[in-house]
């Protein structure tokens, strides 16, 4: 039976990194299955880049994509962006408001909580957010008072990861009383092809956000202690944020800043090309997209044991993985890479490509998060509980 066109507003914070990227693939794989997709974010944040995405998306989100100016974190801005959320939910009349994200979360399903009757239905997606604060701060606890809150204003959580669903589970002390199910990450097969390291000129490759959560600085001390041993591999940073001109000034204080080139975030499949190995030292996780893209493209990889990066690895490789915040091991760790013949690493790539493919695809994360909206919907309009699944 031929079910109708959805529509459906995608509600998040920042247009930036991983929730960004998986944002854009979710609303450009409903678009193209004919449905009517708007996107509401943050117009402070994302740049150039954004700017670019937007305008080639703009001609197939039929709903429009409306920014306004949000902030990180709680401040009085919140309750102008709050509005003009519920306002363009009032003008589009979506059937489903997917929320990204612990602002996106409080933006999209606030309103819901105070109205039961509604006829559209809330999704929610975390991509870590409020759940990669450290147990017991004062942060965490507002932001999970926060969700349990908003649990009841919630029709559909899809988690991404085992590790999040995970994560809600032990924070907030139970799975989700309303309906939830794991809908994995997935990329497109075009990213499957190998890249060609014919022309690196780095050994090494960090990709990412320059903030503490991702661990550079503990990849800046495995290069010192490298440099004492007479290992001096050569490493090119691409990224921005917060922490990079202190990080900048630490590779200079630990002596290795003749070995590291920092780069603007581009795309990702030019810095493999440039580079051997990739290294990804975080201290906190969801399901990040760029291990998943590096592994698809067969680059060989260095990983933290954090969030769900071991979903990814899977059995066969999961041991490859080291703690974080441990230079010893890190270092370790690209020394053994680095000696290796370049065959056996490759090979080992290869193996580890073919276990994201066949885990972590596209179409499935496409269908099965539609799959979840029309179930919350049914649910909705007949007063009986969704189907909830692993």
């Amino acid at each position: 039976m031929n079910e109708p066109p959805l529509r459906i507003l995608h509600v998040f914070r920042a247009p930036l990194g991983g929730l960004f990227r998986h944002v854009l693939d979710v609303a450009r794989g409903q678009a193209e299955r004919g449905h009517e997709v708007g996107i509401f974010c943050d117009a402070t944040t994302g740049g150039a880049r954004a700017d670019a995405v937007f305008g080639e998306l703009s001609e197939i989100l039929s709903l429009g994509i409306t920014r306004v100016p949000m902030s990180r974190y709680p401040s009085a801005t919140d309750f102008a962006a709050l509005r003009e959320a519920n306002a363009l939910r009032g003008r589009l009349q979506p059937d489903v408001v997917h929320c990204h994200g612990s602002k996106g979360g409080v933006y999209g399903r606030l309103p819901a909580l105070f109205d039961p009757g509604r006829r559209y239905v809330t999704a929610y997606t975390p991509h870590g957010g409020s759940f990669n604060y450290k147990p017991g701060s004062a942060q965490h606890r507002l932001y999970m008072g926060v969700e349990r809150l908003l649990e009841r204003a919630t029709d559909m959580f899809l988690f991404e990861s085992r590790f999040i669903a995970g994560r809600f589970e032990a924070y907030i002390g139970h799975l989700p009383r309303t309906a939830h199910r794991v809908v994995l990450n997935g990329i497109s097969p075009a990213e499957f092809e190998p890249v060609d390291h014919s022309q690196a000129a780095f050994d090494l490759l960090y990709l990412g956000e320059l903030r503490a959560a991702k661990g550079v600085d503990t990849l800046i001390l495995a290069l010192a202690a490298l440099r004492r041993e007479g290992v001096t591999p050569r490493i090119l940073i691409v990224g921005s944020g917060p922490d990079e001109a202190q990080l900048k000034a630490m590779t200079v204080a630990q002596g290795v800043a003749e070995q590291c080139v920092f780069a603007p975030p581009g795309p990702i499949r030019q810095a493999l090309e440039q580079t051997r190995v990739m290294v990804i030292p975080s201290r906190a996780e969801s399901l990040p997209y760029v291990i998943l893209e590096a592994a698809a493209a067969a680059q060989p990889l260095i990983a933290t044991h954090v969030g769900g990066i071991g979903e990814i690895f899977g059995p066969r490789h999961r041991h490859r993985m080291i703690p974080p915040d441990d230079v010893p091991a890190l270092a370790g760790a690209i020394r053994a890479m680095l000696a290796r013949p370049v065959q056996d690493r490759q090979d080992e790539a290869a193996d580890l490509a073919e276990t994201v493919r066949q885990t972590f695809r596209l179409d499935t994360m496409i269908d099965g998060v539609v799959s979840a909206y029309r179930d919350a919907l049914a649910a909705r309009r007949t007063g009986r509980s969704a189907v909830t699944s692993a």
